[in-house]
């Protein structure tokens, strides 16, 4: 498995994060509103990162856009058949990109806005007039998504026979990690009153994702919280060992760098995963049928 720094590929990690808030915000323009926010999430698929298929504001069918990791290029495909190609390059800024992004899907799909400004990120910038960010390493950006691709696999894996609601594995632009949230089905209050808080954050939930680091946390870590999380959840002791509670984070965290150090990094991820799970599920109350399926009881397939 291969391993990466955010301070060595932080220059081309915030550049493609910035690409990711494009796709975004196309999602957020026109998909149909979800529960919460699940409309906005992207996916990461064997290319990369995409947007489900999105309909044509002409009406004229659906269309896909994705950012192509392996061959360094953003990608509109309409579903009648007609494509454009954006190329990712080294030193081309994210306005540039943003800005034919948005060009090629209204010649396909027909007139859209979004709005441009990023979220969740430490700068303010437009998308569209974005020439800080312009720093694109292919070989760093390889290096990233096939962390990425793995540790999505994990999840996936992890959340697979639960017979609650989930979610699919969320590629979230805003605060570019990968992630599944399963759902005990009863209501909880929100941290907040701000927009995504009120929206995301309105049902009992336990949540276990993986980013690639940030300038908060500089280093590539699975990651998993509970909300809400009830006083002394953080005391608890996960496996595997190197698993802990981050204070400053307000998560439970799990280095990749320690994933990858055991002969399984594959069955250390899930160890985390469903250590993690089991702890909310006990500290949090939830109904214990529910919290066993998530363990395969009973199998999800007979």
């Amino acid at each position: 498995m291969p391993t990466l720094s955010y301070e060595e590929w932080s220059a081309t990690c915030d550049t493609l994060h910035a690409h990711t808030q494009v796709l975004g915000k196309l999602a957020v323009a026109l998909a149909p509103p979800e529960p919460q926010l699940q409309h906005a999430a992207l996916r990461l698929t064997a290319r990369g990162w995409e947007t489900a298929p999105l309909a044509a504001p002409d009406r004229s069918g659906a269309f896909v856009v994705a950012l192509d990791l392996r061959s360094h290029e953003a990608v509109i495909e309409h579903s009648a058949g007609q494509v454009r190609h954006v190329a990712l390059c080294p030193d081309r800024p994210v306005g540039a990109v943003t800005r034919e992004v948005l060009a090629g899907v209204r010649a396909l799909a027909g007139a859209v806005e979004i709005d441009t400004r990023p979220q969740e990120v430490p700068w303010s910038v437009a998308l569209d007039e974005d020439d800080e960010h312009a720093r694109y390493d292919p070989d760093q950006v390889a290096a990233y998504f096939a962390a990425a691709t793995r540790a999505a696999l994990v999840l996936a894996a992890f959340r697979a026979p639960f017979r609650g609601r989930s979610t699919p594995v969320n590629a979230w632009w805003g605060s570019f990690d990968l992630a599944v949230s399963l759902f005990s089905g009863l209501p909880a209050d929100p941290p907040t009153d701000d927009f995504i808080m009120r929206n995301a954050m309105d049902a009992q939930e336990v949540a276990v994702g993986w980013w690639p680091g940030d300038a908060r946390y500089g280093r590539p870590a699975f990651y998993a919280y509970a909300h809400p999380a009830p006083e002394g959840f953080a005391a608890a002791s996960l496996s595997p060992p190197a698993a802990r509670w981050e204070e400053a984070l307000g998560e439970y965290i799990l280095d990749w760098d320690d994933v990858l150090l055991g002969p399984d990094p594959h069955a250390t991820g899930l160890e985390f995963a469903h250590s993690a799970f089991r702890h909310a599920c006990a500290v949090c109350d939830w109904d214990p049928a529910l919290a066993a399926s998530a363990e395969g009881v009973p199998p999800p397939v007979v």
